[in-house]
């Protein structure tokens, strides 16, 4: 399942490992190394099929939170490196070199993130890497009820509309699941990557301040 390189961990090692499938995780926050992962089942949220529970889409619709995209991606990483309350996520797999490479990544434009907000206060948010019509959800987090998962909303919403075909979550999680995230063998997955590496898709095919209204537009659209 993981295989160690001691390479540093530079912007051009991380996208031809996503170009083949593999992606980085530390043992701790301490921990200065990273592995790469290369999972026999991968996890992933079909487009087509995504799920928006009643109750959520009714947050959405409500425009409880204030949404913005790549407006503060290291802020982003940062609450999700941080430990959690959550007794399933005391530790964390992202460490000050995967954080600092995965910025990096996003000054390229390869990487991005949708950041929810009450008020002045970052409650909410999810980050992840962009590679032809692929995106891979790295990890969310939530102060607030629901922050995260009206995050993960908007970003469908937005892959939708940009003409993605591929959202690899990794793994799947109970989570996850309630949205129509499923495990596909490696095999599978690695044929719907390199379906979608030499596609062309915008991240910006919703506009960063995209109504509720529009973002649920876009999913109903294909479900």
């Amino acid at each position: 399942m993981v295989s160690t390189r001691p390479e540093p961990l530079t912007p051009e090692l991380l996208l031809q490992a996503y170009a083949r499938g593999y992606f980085p995780m530390a043992d701790s926050a301490d921990d200065p190394g990273y592995f790469w992962v290369y999972p026999q089942r991968r996890g992933i949220l079909p487009l087509d099929s995504f799920h928006v529970p009643r109750k959520l889409a009714r947050t959405v619709r409500a425009g409880r939170f204030r949404i913005t995209v790549d407006q503060d991606f290291a802020a982003v990483i940062a609450a999700c490196a941080a430990p959690a309350d959550h007794p399933q996520r005391r530790n964390t797999w992202i460490n000050e070199t995967i954080r600092h490479a995965y910025i990096q990544l996003h000054r390229l434009g390869f990487a991005h993130s949708v950041e929810c907000w009450d008020g002045e206060n970052l409650v909410g948010g999810l980050y992840g890497v962009k590679l032809g019509a692929a995106f891979f959800g790295e990890s969310m987090f939530s102060r607030a009820t629901d922050a995260s998962k009206v995050a993960l909303v908007h970003l469908v919403g937005r892959l939708i509309a940009g003409g993605f075909v591929l959202l690899d979550t990794q793994f799947v999680t109970p989570h996850l699941m309630q949205f129509g995230a499923i495990e596909v063998p490696r095999e599978k997955y690695l044929d719907m990557l390199f379906d979608a590496l030499p596609r062309r898709a915008d991240f910006y095919g919703l506009p960063p301040d995209a109504p509720s209204d529009l973002v649920l537009q876009s999913i109903s659209q294909t479900s």
